[in-house]
């Protein structure tokens, strides 16, 4: 059975004109280790899906299973438990605190729940050096590039060692070399960890690198390649 299975999912929003119908049945299928695109055009819902899939919103119907628990039946303060213990997101903007550390910005997914120990901050310390940037570890997002910010939005997804690892537009605010350098590091980084990785993204050269391809056309998914 897949690590993840995700069956139908629909989202119709209300507007003044009426149903907005973003998403209209879509479903797929991942187990750990496994990378995923999913490509098409902008105002198709590719962002809607991942917010469905990673609990940050309800879906209108579908069902969705991960890791063998069905967290669309949990309460919400259940689903943000689950969300910060087993998913870790890459947003197109990193959505770095700006009064904290490249370290304490890496380690507030523990802080949600708990205190930070010594394990943890070395864990933290670990993945800044694998992403390079052990010699930012105390400097604010003011004083980094991009692509820094973006390395350091990575280390901070997978702090918790989540099993589901969600992308959107991960390179969109970067140069082209420095998107493909991000890029490589987001594939390792899954890979390393044994962990499901789903990536929304624009770019054709990003998108080649998955071995397995949806489109998402007319709210509903398309191949697996």
């Amino acid at each position: 059975m897949p690590d993840l299975e995700a069956s139908n999912l629909a989202k119709t929003y209300e507007t003044t004109a009426g149903p907005l119908d973003v998403l209209r049945g879509a479903t797929l299928s991942l187990s750990r280790g496994e990378s995923a695109v999913i490509t098409g055009p902008s105002g198709v819902g590719k962002s809607t899906l991942l917010y469905l899939i990673g609990l940050l919103e309800p879906p209108t119907s579908g069902s969705l299973t991960l890791l063998g628990e069905e967290p669309l039946r949990a309460s919400t303060a259940m689903q943000a438990d689950f969300r910060n213990d087993h998913i870790g997101f890459v947003f197109q903007d990193h959505h770095l605190l700006p009064q904290c550390t490249v370290l304490e910005n890496v380690l507030v997914p523990v802080l949600a729940h708990r205190s930070v120990t010594a394990d943890d901050e070395q864990r933290a310390r670990d993945l800044l050096g694998r992403v390079g940037l052990t010699a930012r570890s105390n400097h604010r997002p003011a004083q980094l590039s991009g692509g820094e910010r973006q390395r350091a939005a990575l280390c901070r997804a997978l702090i918790n060692r989540p099993e589901l690892v969600l992308a959107d537009e991960p390179t969109g605010n970067l140069d082209a070399a420095t998107a493909t350098s991000v890029g490589d590091l987001l594939l390792e980084l899954a890979s390393e960890h044994d962990a499901m990785l789903l990536c929304v993204t624009h770019s054709p050269e990003l998108a080649s690198r998955f071995p397995k391809r949806f489109d998402l056309k007319e709210g509903t998914l398309v191949g697996a390649g």
